[in-house]
């Protein structure tokens, strides 16, 4: 890696102080503000879409991002994953006020009866059958945003007939969110800093794995293995002034 590097200010966003211990964030945030951003500014067509309730699938990194954004919005939030509570992330979900579900506990078509329907859902587990899944538990004039990148040849038989029935006559919505725009980190910036101020401490604690410099070997090795409690592995470059 090289120490020095001219770039384009164009390209560049400013991160406040407040959140340089937490910046490495920001990108998968603004994975999640662009899929909620143009949920609400496809919904414009209905000139009275207000969502109420939000389900997030999976408690990942990305989930758990979800599960903010969407709270910092009002939005009641179940947060569903197959862990069963207590731990971390289902203590990081009841901390902002969010609803965690195990799956294990709870079947999606139960969590929904008892706590939805949903206008929002976020999808974000890799496992691409939950896609299906969240269909059928979406409320009318919802609108289901993909996150999962799912690279293998997974196949599932699916009630074609009736999530397709379901998503035309109840004008639902689905699309995916994937290279987020300067807007986005824009808007993560935003997020992020009220975040802050409304649940501190709480970025912090995503911060899980650290990996200290950026020996190759040694990423690999961390990236590979399977780190109980973990949430977010990053690399410290260098100290944080």
């Amino acid at each position: 890696m090289t120490e020095y590097y001219v770039e384009l200010v164009d390209y560049l966003i400013r991160i406040p102080k407040g959140l340089k211990k937490v910046g490495v964030l920001l990108e998968p945030s603004s994975i999640v503000e662009k899929g909620v951003f143009q949920a609400f500014k496809i919904q414009e067509r209905l000139k009275v879409w207000n969502p109420k309730k939000g389900a997030v699938m999976g408690a990942g990194t990305l989930g758990l991002l979800a599960a903010l954004i969407l709270r910092l919005r009002g939005i009641d939030v179940t947060v569903f994953a197959r862990t069963e509570p207590p731990y971390l992330n289902s203590d990081l979900v009841e901390a902002i006020d969010g609803r965690y579900l195990s799956t294990k506990q709870t079947s999606f078509k139960e969590g929904s009866t008892k706590f939805g329907p949903f206008d929002i859902i976020v999808e974000a587990t890799g496992y691409s059958p939950l896609m299906f899944e969240s269909m059928k538990i979406l409320a009318k004039n919802g609108v289901l945003i993909l996150s999962s990148i799912t690279g293998g040849t997974r196949k599932i038989e699916i009630e074609a007939d009736k999530i397709n029935l379901g998503f035309v006559l109840g004008n639902k919505l689905c699309f995916g969110t994937v290279n987020a725009s300067r807007l986005h980190f824009q808007l993560a910036i935003k997020d992020l800093s009220h975040a802050t101020l409304q649940y501190p401490g709480w970025l912090d604690k995503l911060l899980t794995h650290p990996i200290k410099g950026f020996n190759s070997e040694k990423v690999n090795e961390v990236l590979k293995s399977e780190t109980k409690g973990m949430i977010k592995r990053f690399c410290e470059i260098a100290p944080i002034p």
